[in-house]
């Protein structure tokens, strides 16, 4: 459901996501789970609109939670699952203009850990990626080289492809022993 700005109940604003996630889980629980939704309403905290700080938050917080609880029983009637939420270097170190996406993505952060305790008896694994500066087009016209070079101390821009790999790791048995942890991927940025 599109995000309009105006006050919609939890069971309406979730009925398209839990009908989407029944049918899915028709065929059996979802054991891996990439918690991957971000959107940003940029501003200052001063000149911040409720819209700009609800949106923010109800995407990259609330998301999660959208998705991830109604997957919760069947992957732990399976006893083995994992769970990695993307989240972002914003969340450690803050960022100017991004009060509201910095505060849902360290909300994320307690979610994970706080998650990975209650589900950890049943082979589940919770974890969150909290990449830098990733190269895409969008990092591209944000970020010329010279910022880079000001901001990360590698003095380049993270690759999908690297950040894809730790994701994978996570997802694999090889990481059954690591959960409730706050992975950086940034280029020592913090």
């Amino acid at each position: 459901m599109p995000y309009t700005g105006r006050c919609h109940s939890a069971t309406d604003r979730l009925r398209p996501v839990a009908d989407a996630l029944s049918t899915l889980i028709e065929s059996g629980p979802v054991q891996v789970l990439v918690n991957n939704a971000g959107v940003h309403e940029d501003a200052v905290l001063a000149g911040m609109s409720p819209t700009q700080w609800s949106r923010v938050i109800d995407v990259s917080l609330n998301g999660f939670y959208n998705v991830t609880q109604p997957l919760l029983l069947p992957m732990i009637r399976a006893r083995w699952g994992r769970i990695i939420n993307i989240s972002s270097v914003a969340a450690i170190m803050g960022n100017r203009g991004q009060a509201n996406y910095a505060a849902a993505k360290a909300a994320l952060h307690g979610a994970t850990k706080a998650l990975a305790l209650e589900v950890a008896s049943r082979g589940i694994t919770v974890n969150a990626v909290a990449p830098g500066i990733i190269a895409s087009p969008m990092a591209a016209e944000t970020f010329p080289q010279a910022q880079i070079d000001a901001l990360v101390p590698m003095k380049r821009a993270g690759k999908p492809e690297e950040v894809a790999g730790l994701v994978a790791y996570l997802a694999s048995d090889a990481a059954a022993y690591i959960s409730g942890q706050i992975i950086a991927i940034n280029g020592a940025m913090a």
